[in-house]
């Protein structure tokens, strides 16, 4: 498999609802670093899996909504635990549809893949992967 990854930031702030989450209840921010990777089987006539300025921009629109923000504000969001592991699913989201679209620079048949990482620290972070067929 190749890979073509990406990577941009956003600083968010929200809160959690469950004991699960201790002092991460209460308002707290978060600088996220967010890595995309596009996965495809071969490479293009090009000799690329996608254009990377494409897919950076791709990223920057998807992540340009959630920067600065306070996500229990978005309404969106209510209701629901904002945490990395689902920050990093509603990004594959995001870039699912430029990608399945062939917006990047090649058709989107022939990408296999979106994985999408989080680090919320320099010792964790979460992702979400799924083909995109």
């Amino acid at each position: 498999m190749f890979t073509v990854e990406v990577r941009d930031h956003i600083m968010i702030a929200h809160s959690f609802q469950g004991a699960v989450f201790g002092p991460a209840q209460k308002l707290h921010g978060a600088t996220f670093v967010v890595d995309a990777a596009f996965i495809a089987e071969t490479l293009d006539a090009n000799g690329i899996v996608i254009d990377i300025g494409r897919a950076h921009d791709s990223l920057k629109a998807v992540l340009s909504p959630l920067n600065y923000r306070n996500l229990d504000d978005a309404p969106e969001f209510k209701g629901i635990n904002t945490t990395t592991e689902f920050i990093s699913k509603y990004i594959f989201d995001g870039l699912a549809k430029p990608a399945r679209a062939g917006e990047l620079g090649r058709n989107g048949r022939e990408l296999k893949a979106i994985r999408v990482t989080i680090s919320e620290s320099h010792v964790a972070r979460a992702q979400y992967e799924a083909p995109l067929w």
